[in-house]
């Protein structure tokens, strides 16, 4: 299997209807698959050839949709990397996982033996090529489980790096999804989300199904309003943050959503107010969904009833919940499983069967199920925060502010907010008197993506502990 042969399989009948718009650009599925050969061509000749590790540095875009195609069309395999992320975060996914071919748009991250790709094939964007040499190779597993994509972020454990799905995984979960949204060739998505981070389960089953994506995240929120204005767009899939955006927006009048036929809010749990402010001011409900990388996305409120507001609903047709350890009220750890789970962890390596349990995955989180099987979900497991619907781990921040001379240790946490869900902050013990938060900031800024910067730092004379002498978070 392959997944970008199973798109082209499966729009046939829709090569002339728009795929991609960006701005006042616009490709066809006809031109976009020209687009993708002619890319993957240019790669083919550099050497890029099936199961080799190729990271994608680019902006959200066509040229984003076409590199990504052009890598699969080949068989080898995506790793998505964000351009937000700092140059040292870019160059430990490099190395992690083991990246043989690195492409990057101009500037984005210069490379000493990068080549520039020929320009056929491209949008806007001019792209460089550079291969690397790469210590060691992943077992033989890897080979034989077809492997298509490697999304890294550390696993719930904290210790394994980058989830690996192959071409069968994908076509399994973008399937499962879509018995909840339904696309339709008819739809107009609005997609103002990451590419670098909510890729697979969307993306491409808006690919498979031959809707047309309208990518909104550029010039936000206009782009976002311009898309349900001029383009009326159908399909909504954003973080409660975007449709607080949209809530308070002047420009948009109660019926400004007519044709929008789903909302999807995702990424971070939906704040009770967010949704109430929406469907007053819109008349109709936000659908909130729950996603996992490891798993897919098992869950979409569907309902439509208010008094299920909160909830993620009950799990769609492919997937089960299991609700293990639970306290007295019923809320316990939250485990998952069904089509398109995860193949297996590259660094350090481990297969499926070990990351599952019979099947199931423990996803980290805390949750109840109601009597009709709807889930909440009441919370994280210790160690991550959810800003803006962006998972910060907390001992990946503790490491890089720990490096700092003039800091002892550290603890960073998650404090609620309104807005953004979590705000990551952090208690620092420092060596000497003489560092200050303006320091560590800079520290930080230079070293990690901005989100996951904390967004204040308090200089304490210690630092809780468990009576076990662990950190208490």
């Amino acid at each position: 299997m392959n997944i970008y042969l199973t798109i082209r399989r499966e729009t046939k009948r829709h090569r002339d209807r728009v795929a991609v718009i960006e701005g006042e650009r616009s490709v066809t599925y006809g031109r976009l698959f020209a687009s993708v050969d002619q890319v993957a061509a240019s790669l083919k000749a550099e050497g890029v050839g099936p199961c080799d590790r190729v990271g994608i540095l680019c902006a959200d875009g066509i040229d984003h949709i076409t590199v990504s195609l052009a890598v699969l069309s080949l068989s080898a395999v995506v790793v998505p990397i964000s351009p937000e992320q700092s140059a040292a975060e870019i160059d430990d996914i490099l190395t992690r996982i083991s990246v043989h071919y690195l492409v990057a748009e101009k500037g984005a991250h210069e490379q000493p033996d990068a080549r520039t790709l020929p320009a056929a094939g491209f949008c806007t964007r001019t792209f460089s090529l550079s291969r690397r040499t790469v210590a060691q190779e992943p077992p033989e597993q890897y080979y034989a489980i077809n492997p298509a994509f490697i999304r890294f972020t550390s696993g719930t454990t904290g210790a394994s790096k980058g989830i690996v799905l192959s071409h069968e995984a994908i076509i399994d979960r973008t399937d499962a999804a879509d018995q909840g949204m339904q696309i339709t060739h008819e739809d107009r998505v609005l997609w103002v989300l990451s590419m670098s981070f909510h890729f697979v389960v969307t993306i491409l089953l808006f690919l498979r199904r031959g809707a047309a994506i309208v990518i909104c995240g550029g010039q936000f929120p206009e782009a976002l309003i311009d898309g349900i204005i001029r383009h009326e767009g159908t399909f909504i899939y954003a973080s409660p943050f975007h449709y607080t955006i949209l809530t308070r927006s002047a420009l948009l009048q109660a019926d400004a959503l007519g044709n929008v036929r789903m909302a999807i809010s995702t990424a971070m749990k939906l704040p009770a107010a967010v949704g109430a402010d929406f469907r007053q001011k819109f008349g109709f409900g936000l659908t909130e969904a729950y996603g996992i990388i490891e798993v897919g996305l098992p869950f979409m409120n569907r309902s439509g009833d208010p008094a299920l507001e909160g909830s993620v609903g009950r799990p769609l047709p492919d997937y089960e919940v299991s609700i293990r350890n639970a306290d007295a009220e019923g809320v316990g750890e939250i485990f998952l499983r069904g089509k398109g789970m995860l193949d297996a962890y590259f660094s350090p390596w481990e297969g499926r069967d070990r990351v599952l349990d019979n099947g199931w995955f423990k996803t980290g989180d805390l949750g109840r199920l109601d009597g009709s099987g709807n889930l909440f979900i009441l919370g994280r497991g210790q160690g991550v925060i959810n800003f803006a619907g962006m998972k910060v781990f907390a001992d990946e921040v503790e490491a890089v502010i720990n490096q700092h001379p003039g800091v002892e240790e550290s603890l960073v946490y998650g404090v609620p907010h309104a807005q953004y869900g979590q705000l990551p902050v952090a208690k620092v013990v420092s060596r000497d008197s003489t560092t200050g938060v303006g320091a560590l900031r800079r520290f930080c800024y230079q070293r990690l993506s901005s989100y996951k910067v904390p967004k204040d730092f308090e200089f304490v004379a210690e630092l809780p502990r468990t009576t076990s002498g662990k950190l208490k978070r």
